[in-house]
């Protein structure tokens, strides 16, 4: 097991030499993260996998859920934005279980400028961008050991006049071994193209120039370019181990191979204390490097996310359901920090 991981982990270092396609991608915003506990724990989540934001890392561990779920997560993401997550997950008994998702970005609204009026009075027209996915997703165990799952996903950008919509598909696997190891694979965002359409599009043309007094105001279109979506292959393990019986210690490691940069590791620790109270640090793309070739010379540049650290607390309401309220700070190198919150409830 040990020597078929490290062979997977040097192929994913060397390939990320190779791999040149940033920006090559639209719907961006379906590769933030999603998660307190998750991105607390660097992302490598994949073979974990046992809550329920699941659903954007691997919709196959939803089958870890015995009773009903309910979880939210919020972040002030970038450049004056707000990002959103919200997953409930229903059980069905030998059915398998069902799972429902939302990711949303939004900003507030800007003024818009134009070459005519760069610099518009605060009476002038006013525009607002956001992104949408919607997901549904079902999971069910194979074998005691082996569960699948997929997530059916509607996808929308927009700004101002314009959107772009479509349809992708999440698929995930997950493996305990007899020693309670946990093998994770996932594929996301398996889909078709995007591109804008809508009124900004419309612009007046003249089919021929040359022969006056023709209508030199058809209406015509501009055909924006379409573009595929991040797609996403994650492959993760992950152990749980006890400490004198009543605390808990959790490692995990997951690989990431993405159509649109280079491949990278990221790795998690979680410490369990009576289940009460839980501390959680992880390092998101470990070995991340973006080559670029300027004058003929090599040009390699790290990736800005760097540490996270996180914290959890679990109490059981009497009579009541179990909450659990986490917390995140994420570095972004250059970018100001940030930070996230989740609730997380179980019927």
């Amino acid at each position: 097991m040990i020597k078929q991981l490290s062979i997977i982990i040097i192929l994913f270092f060397n390939w990320g030499y190779t791999q040149n396609n940033v920006a090559t991608t639209s719907a961006a915003f379906l590769e933030i993260g999603a998660g307190a506990r998750s991105l607390a724990m660097g992302g490598a989540f994949v073979s974990v996998a046992n809550d329920a934001s699941s659903l954007y890392w691997n919709p196959a561990g939803i089958v870890n859920l015995n009773s009903p779920q309910l979880q939210t997560y919020y972040a002030p993401w970038l450049v004056e934005t707000d990002f959103y997550y919200g997953t409930s997950v229903v059980p069905l008994g030998a059915l398998g279980t069902l799972g429902f998702s939302y990711t949303a970005v939004t900003m507030d609204e800007m003024m818009v400028r134009t070459v005519e009026d760069p610099e518009p009075n605060e009476y002038g027209q006013k525009f607002d961008a956001g992104n949408l996915a919607l997901g549904i997703a079902y999971a069910k165990m194979l074998t005691d050991r082996f569960s699948f799952g997929f997530q059916s996903k509607f996808i929308q950008e927009k700004i101002w006049q314009m959107q772009a919509k479509g349809y992708a598909i999440d698929i995930g696997t997950l493996f305990i071994t007899k020693r309670d190891i946990r093998i994770g694979m996932s594929i996301s965002n398996f889909g078709g193209k995007l591109g804008m359409e809508g009124i900004n599009t419309l612009v007046d043309y003249d089919i021929d120039e040359t022969i006056y007094g023709n209508n030199d105001r058809i209406d015509g279109y501009l055909d924006a370019a379409k573009w595929p979506l991040p797609l996403l292959f994650r492959f993760g393990v992950s152990k749980e181990f006890s400490i004198m019986n009543i605390h808990k210690f959790l490692i995990s490691v997951d690989a990431i191979h993405p159509n649109n940069n280079p491949e990278y590791l990221n790795l998690g620790a979680e410490l369990n204390l009576k289940n009460l109270l839980f501390i959680r640090m992880g390092k998101s793309h470990f070995l991340y490097k973006q080559r670029f070739v300027e004058n003929d010379q090599n040009i390699l540049i790290d990736h800005e996310q760097g540490l996270s650290l996180g914290a959890g607390l679990k109490y059981q309401i009497p009579r009541g359901p179990m909450l659990i309220i986490d917390y995140v700070l994420m570095d972004f190198g250059i970018f100001t920090s940030v930070s996230g919150y989740s609730i997380n409830v179980s019927f």
